[in-house]
């Protein structure tokens, strides 16, 4: 299995949400609409393929100066623990520069998994929730 990781690579709504489902992440994936503006809106979308199959994600928000929020990161639950998480991000990261620190908001599940990539836990952020 090679697995190889493209920036910015077309992707529809369908394959991003049966990635996200394959991996347990919690989105709208039968909202497909919104789905699609979550990829038309993004400033970044690193992807990783398995010949033409897509087995994970990276969404980013960025201004390319400063600042960059990783919105998603999402790897098939078959493909997980093989370090494509770790590997999108590198990607994302090697693309945006040092410049740029990298923000995300991670599941209660994923606590223990970020500072293994090299995040910092931080307790300094404030949250106005989605109402839908």
């Amino acid at each position: 299995m090679t697995i190889t990781y493209k920036i910015n690579a077309p992707l529809t709504a369908a394959e991003l949400a049966d990635v996200f489902t394959s991996s347990g992440i919690n989105r709208p994936v039968t909202d497909l609409d919104r789905l699609q503006k979550m990829i038309d809106n993004a400033d970044i979308l690193v992807s990783a393929w398995d010949g033409e199959q897509p087995v994970g994600i990276a969404r980013a928000i960025t201004d390319y100066v400063f600042c960059s929020y990783l919105s998603d990161l999402a790897v098939r639950r078959e493909y997980q623990k093989q370090g494509i998480g770790k590997e999108l991000i590198n990607v994302l990261r090697g693309h945006l520069g040092e410049e740029i620190m990298l923000l995300l908001l991670a599941a209660p599940s994923a606590m223990e998994y970020y500072p293994q990539l090299g995040f910092e836990k931080l307790v300094n952020a404030f949250l106005i929730p989605r109402s839908k």
